[in-house]
């Protein structure tokens, strides 16, 4: 099917979600940080969703989202947080990505990605710039 990746830096999330991913049939890479996720994009080419934490130690998410869009034409994401604070709220719908609160249920995070990937321009995957 699609090819995810999925940056979060606790790998007992990145790997459940991963496990939720792979389950609909998805490739799925993992990166623990932002430098990971672009070297990983850089060598791998992009994939056709990204799900991303918000609360990173180096660069946060929407940060990260940011980057990886100036590699990458079109990249449906979204943001699995506990940040809910109004700026933080703001700040995801300003990058134009969809958000989960952690915990979630593997049935919305499946939901929201079939849906992402449904509405791909084109029917096309994530082009480079």
């Amino acid at each position: 099917m699609a090819r995810m990746l999925v940056v979060d830096d606790d790998p007992d999330v990145a790997e459940l979600v991963a496990l939720w991913l792979r389950g609909d049939g998805h490739d799925v890479l993992l990166a623990d940080s932002a430098s990971a996720a672009l070297t990983l994009v850089d060598g791998q080419g992009p994939p056709d969703v990204v799900v991303l934490d918000v609360a990173m130690p180096d660069v946060d998410g929407i940060e990260l989202l940011g980057r990886l869009r100036s590699r990458v034409e079109w990249l449906p994401a979204v943001f699995l947080t506990v940040l809910w604070t109004g700026q933080d709220v703001l700040r995801m719908r300003e990058a134009r990505a969809e958000y989960l609160p952690k915990p979630c249920s593997p049935d919305e995070l499946r939901s929201i990605v079939r849906r992402l990937l449904s509405n791909i321009p084109g029917g096309d995957r994530a082009r480079r710039v």
